[in-house]
Parts: structure tokens; C-alpha cells; sequence
């Protein structure tokens, strides 16, 4: 039913590119909406097309980064400069339910496709904008600078390294996720209203949303999060890692005192949950690097497949650290995985934006 859900009753125009305009495009393909993205035919289209990997075919009209979230699209190569091109763009526009946008506003205004523009045009019409940092900003910005201005960068990496960048550009999927929301709660009130709606979110806010226990360790108890590598400031073990006998490493995410004592069991170290070091997790922060050493010590000794399945016995949180191979050797990533044959015949696949299913039970 998902995929069906907006078939035939939904029109989407994207005015977006690289990834967090199309990411939303691609959700509500993925839903059944018909989605037409109209391109730059100046540049040869979005600039992802030409983001490819030395192992890519370079003569390709798309790439490995361009696919993950175009999916299921009816593109236009379109120069809006050019008045038959702005023309073909409108009439695209004038039955449209939702534009998505992340031109910048003088852009936006200069080629005729700004909101004020487009409402007179369609007066139901849902304008979905993001920006970088706010609607009157002309600062432009990828991912990786919000990363650095919203305080990511900074907190990630190793405690006696430099910063690090996430290696997915996070901070555009979490915008895409705050427009979709956006979007979807202006659907709902035009169903009522009729009226269409002014939908805007930045890259900025989106990344200081997503801050949140970081944001309160702030806000609350004035700690400045400093880099810990995978460690959590809050909670241990969550988040350590360690090197079974196999040399195959395991992470884990130990949240609360009956999964301490569940991990003390397995690892035959009940004996620590008497020693005040480690009686209760504000104990064990404090003193995480002994804890560690006893728990290495013990899991250094036990083949990693094994010890996690005697830990998920015990229901207690615990992962191998899995690469990507490895992460689509497993059948529930499988089932993720949208393919598309394009007009070149190149095919592609990306992973889905939509990761729920919604039927009539």
C-alpha cells in the first residue's frame, strides 16, 4: 500500500539538486507521487552527475552519488534563462501540488521561479525551500560546512585527533527529513483549507535540531562535548569497541543496570557488580578506562560470532563492525535496495528514503 499511496493524486516539481531537495523528490516517488526534476541544461544537470568514483565510468551521464536519491524521476534539461525553456518550466508547474526548491532566494527571483511567483501561477501550490542557513542568507554551503558550523565536526573523531567528517553527508538527510514533515503537514492543512502553503527549512536549524542529549549537555549542565571517538559521554560501556580472538572487533551498547549485570554474566565478571567503581553507570563513566581493561581482557579470548550470540541471548545490545559489503550480505538491507534501468541502459541502485510501511490492519 505505501508505494501506491499518492499514485495518480500527486505532483511533485523539484528545483533541487545534489542531495537533500532530491532525497525529499525521491520519498514521495517512492510513495507513488509523480516527481518531474527539472535540471540546469547549462551545467549538464545536477552537479552530482559529474561526482564519480576513479572506478566510475567517466562518460557516464550519471553517477554512483547522483542515483541515491534519483529514483523513479522524469528529468528536464532546462535553462530558465532562456524564456521558451522558463515557459516549458511553467506549464510543468502550473498543475503542480508540491515544488521543491534550494535555489537561493535572488536566484530564484532572477530566473521566475521564487515563491511569490509561482503562487500567483498555482495558487495551491506547496513551496518546499531549503536553504543553508536562513531564507535571506546568500552564503553558500555543502554539508560539511553546517557539519563545522553546528557543532558536528568538532565533537567527532578521536579524543588526541583533529576533527572528523561524518562520512555521510547527514546533515542533508536530516534537512530532507524536516521538509518532508514540512511538506506532509501543509498536505493536511490544504485538505482542509484549500490553500497552499509556504514550507521552509534550513540545513543550519536541521543540523542544531539534531544535536539533542549534545545540545542539553550544553544547555543544561554547561560540558562542551569534546571528541571521544565512538565513546558516549553519558552512558559505558556504549559505544567501545573491542577485538575478539578472531581479530574481528565488536561494539558495545550497554544502557541499562540489568544489561550490565546480563553482560557481567556472559563475560563471567559478575564479581565487578559488587565493586562501587562499577555500581551504577554515573560510577562506570567515571571510570570507563578500568572497565574497559577488564572487559578487553575477557572478550579478547571468545570468537566474535559466538560471544554475539550469547550476548543477544542475554539481551544485551552488542554489534559486529560491519563494512559495506558486508552491511548488504544481510537480507533486511537487501530488501532496501530500489534498482531502475536508465535511458542509457546503465542500471542503477540506491538504498530507499522510505523505510516504514503503513497497511490496513
Amino acid at each position: 500500500m505505501t508505494e501506491q499511496f499518492f499514485k495518480n493524486r500527486l505532483k511533485v516539481v523539484e528545483l533541487a539538486s545534489v542531495l537533500a531537495g532530491p532525497a525529499v523528490g525521491m520519498f514521495f516517488a517512492e510513495l507513488g507521487a509523480e516527481v518531474i526534476k527539472i535540471e540546469n541544461k547549462k551545467t549538464g544537470g545536477d552537479m552530482t552527475r559529474f561526482w564519480k568514483l576513479p572506478t566510475e565510468d567517466s562518460s557516464s551521464p550519471y553517477s554512483a552519488y547522483y542515483a541515491s536519491v534519483n529514483w523513479n524521476k522524469k528529468t528536464y534539461l532546462l535553462d530558465l534563462e532562456e524564456s521558451e525553456d522558463r515557459e516549458q518550466a511553467y506549464a510543468l508547474l502550473q498543475n503542480a501540488d508540491i515544488v521543491i526548491s534550494n535555489y537561493r532566494t535572488k536566484v530564484a527571483e532572477k530566473l521566475g521561479v521564487d515563491y511569490p511567483t509561482l503562487s500567483q501561477i498555482n495558487p495551491a501550490l506547496i513551496f518546499a525551500q531549503l536553504n543553508a542557513f536562513d531564507d535571506y542568507s546568500e552564503r553558500p554551503a555543502f554539508d560539511v560546512v553546517l557539519q563545522a558550523e553546528a557543532g558536528f565536526l568538532y565533537m567527532n573523531g578521536e579524543a588526541d585527533g583533529p576533527p572528523v567528517k561524518m562520512p555521510v553527508a547527514l546533515i542533508d538527510v536530516l534537512a530532507a527529513h524536516q521538509l518532508k514533515e514540512g511538506i506532509l503537514l501543509a498536505l493536511l492543512r490544504r485538505t482542509q483549507t484549500g490553500k497552499g502553503a509556504y514550507v521552509s527549512t534550513s540545513l543550519f536549524e536541521s543540523a542544531v535540531a539534531s544535536l539533542v542529549n549534545q545540545a542539553t549537555n550544553w544547555l543544561m549542565a554547561s560540558h562542551i562535548p569534546q571528541r571521544m571517538g565512538t565513546q558516549h559521554p553519558n552512558i559505558a560501556p556504549y559505544g567501545d569497541m573491542y577485538t575478539c580472538s578472531d581479530g574481528k572487533a565488536i561494539l558495545l551498547a550497554v544502557g541499562t543496570e540489568k544489561q550490565f549485570k546480563n553482560l557481567c554474566q556472559v563475560l563471567d565478571l559478575s564479581e565487578i557488580l559488587t565493586q562501587l567503581s562499577f555500581s551504577s553507570n554515573v560510577e562506570r563513566v567515571k571510570n570507563r578506562a578500568a572497565l574497559n581493561a577488564l572487559l578487553a581482557e575477557k572478550i579478547s579470548v571468545v570468537d566474535a560470532s559466538s560471544l554475539l550470540q550469547k550476548l543477544e541471548a542475554a539481551n544485551v545490545p552488542a554489534a559486529a563492525i560491519r563494512n559495506m559489503q558486508e552491511v548488504f550480505e544481510l537480507p533486511a538491507a537487501q530488501s532496501m535496495i530500489l534498482e531502475e534501468t536508465m535511458p542509457d541502459g546503465t542500471v542503477s541502485k540506491r538504498v530507499k528514503t522510505v523505510a516504514f510501511e503503513m497497511d490496513e490492519r
